[in-house]
């Protein structure tokens, strides 16, 4: 089968959270169950500076404010994913975050860059832009991409089969109804059954009503986007939907994220040879000028906003640093969030240590050097960075929702008993709650000192854990198989 992906950023060329991630590792494992992939990306610096043997497949023009437009077909330099680029500098050339000004707000043409993405990805499934190629399916990535299945579905010829991903449903693509005579939206699609939204045009809506599936990254966040909690406004949309939602789980492309083969670390390490984790861990402590000392090292690698619970790390400071624990903290995002974050260390500095800003190198150091990685959401769609701690064998504290409840069994005594456990959960979303897992984690680790086994043993289980790419594609193979011949049935 041949599959088109549609999305606005791939690993490892443009990054700003988990669906590069997704976008750089996906393609490959599908291509690998016998599929052939082609990704659609804008045409952004970073990604025309990153791919090789580009040709020139088609060119139009004007559209979306685009004087010209070429769509160009290439592959990245670094994993051979094909993929096409739509080349229209007005829209696309332009410094820094791909979504947002330097001022911090977003683009405000970003419904004409992202609305080009889901037309050119709707005029590639009918076969006007590329003959020689032609997607049996579609499969679009978070609002950005949204728009491709309302496209689609509008055209009067039928077209590729579509499945629409949604990586956070927090993030709608919302925009003002006025603006739909720039993105040739059909008028009977603007409406509370299409891609209205309380007065304003959503292309994350329409993904969720006009794909012929929808998907999540994570069974659980499937569920929960289903009530009024965790459904942002859609929630009765999706439950319209019925069956035609679901949730497959996010994969690790293990040939980035492993201690083994990761050469961005001091010294690699494994399940069945740990030492070079302490060595690891020493690094760590001396780039962020830690006492070398053998306390329990925590550590977050993260967006800093209200959506991945780091107020309620602050509000349990004290209790982190009563027990003696140790941590690093690397990300950027609120002012409030980062403020408090640089105060907390200048206050501790050693037992805290903070970085303000994003850096791939050092989040890998991070995590191999840290015990523990921090993760408590308050949703979380499906979350990687607990999957590379388990990999990591840092140990992941987190709270049950979305990804972080499929994904990490919580040590209770049960659950140690039955050689299941692989990290540390908790539930309500306040800082009384998180604090109480840290100090069942941290007694944990110190009680290492009784019984020298215990937390091996829970960093080697997690370690031992598969949450490869190879075994999400399975199921993305076995939906888009399922879709194909719903389509021939109907035939």
């Amino acid at each position: 089968m041949r599959v088109l992906h549609v999305a606005s950023e791939i690993y490892p060329l443009v990054k700003t959270g988990g669906l590069a991630d997704v976008t750089g590792a996906l393609p490959a494992a599908l291509t690998a169950r016998g599929a052939e992939v082609r990704v659609l990306l804008p045409g952004l610096p970073a990604i025309l500076a990153g791919v090789h043997d580009a040709r020139t497949v088609f060119q139009f023009g004007p559209a979306f404010g685009a004087a010209r437009v070429t769509l160009r077909q290439a592959r990245v330099a670094d994993s051979n994913t094909d993929v096409y680029v739509i080349d229209a500098p007005y829209l696309y050339q332009r410094p820094g975050n791909p979504y947002l000004a330097a001022d911090g707000k977003e683009w405000p043409d970003n419904h004409r860059r992202f609305g080009l993405l889901a037309w050119v990805a709707a005029h590639i499934a009918a076969g006007e832009l590329d003959s020689a190629w032609r997607p049996d399916i579609v499969h679009a990535h978070d609002w950005h991409a949204g728009l491709a299945a309302a496209y689609i579905a509008a055209h009067p010829a039928p077209g590729a089969a579509t499945v629409f991903t949604i990586h956070n449903l927090a993030y709608q693509g919302l925009f003002p109804l006025d603006l739909r005579a720039d993105l040739d939206v059909a008028a009977a699609q603007v409406t509370p059954h299409g891609l209205e939204f309380h007065g304003q045009l959503s292309f994350m809506k329409g993904g969720l009503v006009y794909a012929d599936r929808v998907t999540t990254v994570s069974p659980t966040y499937a569920n929960e986007i289903r009530t009024p909690e965790y459904g942002c406004g859609l929630d009765g949309v999706l439950r319209a939907r019925g069956a035609r939602v679901s949730g497959i789980l996010n994969g690790v492309d293990y040939a980035v994220w492993d201690p083994a083969v990761d050469t961005l670390l001091p010294q690699r390490y494994s399940n069945v040879d740990l030492p070079g984790k302490r060595v690891c861990k020493r690094a760590l402590q001396r780039e962020f000028d830690l006492p070398g000392v053998d306390a329990p090292l925590l550590a977050v690698i993260s967006r800093l906003t209200a959506q991945k619970g780091l107020d309620l790390v602050l509000g349990a400071a004290p209790e982190l640093l009563h027990h003696g624990a140790q941590l690093v903290v690397l990300g950027s995002g609120e002012p409030a969030l980062e403020q408090q974050f640089r105060r907390a260390a200048s206050e501790n500095p050693a037992q805290i240590a903070v970085r303000i800003g994003y850096d791939e190198a050092l989040s890998h150091r991070i995590m191999a050097g840290a015990d523990m990685i921090l993760v408590p959401s308050r949703f979380e769609p499906c979350g990687l960075t607990q999957l590379y701690g388990l990999r990591y064998g840092t140990v992941p504290l987190v709270r049950r929702c979305g990804g972080l409840a499929d994904t990490v069994v919580d040590a209770t005594e049960a659950n140690l008993a039955t050689d299941r456990a692989t990290g540390f959960v908790f539930d309500a979303a306040t800082s009384s709650a998180f604090a109480s897992a840290m100090a069942r984690a941290v007694a944990a680790y110190q009680d290492q000192l009784r019984d020298r086994t215990l937390w091996p043993r829970l960093m080697q289980r997690g370690m031992a854990q598969d949450f490869s790419w190879s075994r999400a594609a399975v199921s993305y193979v076995d939906l888009y198989r399922g879709l194909l011949a719903e389509r021939s049935a109907v035939k």
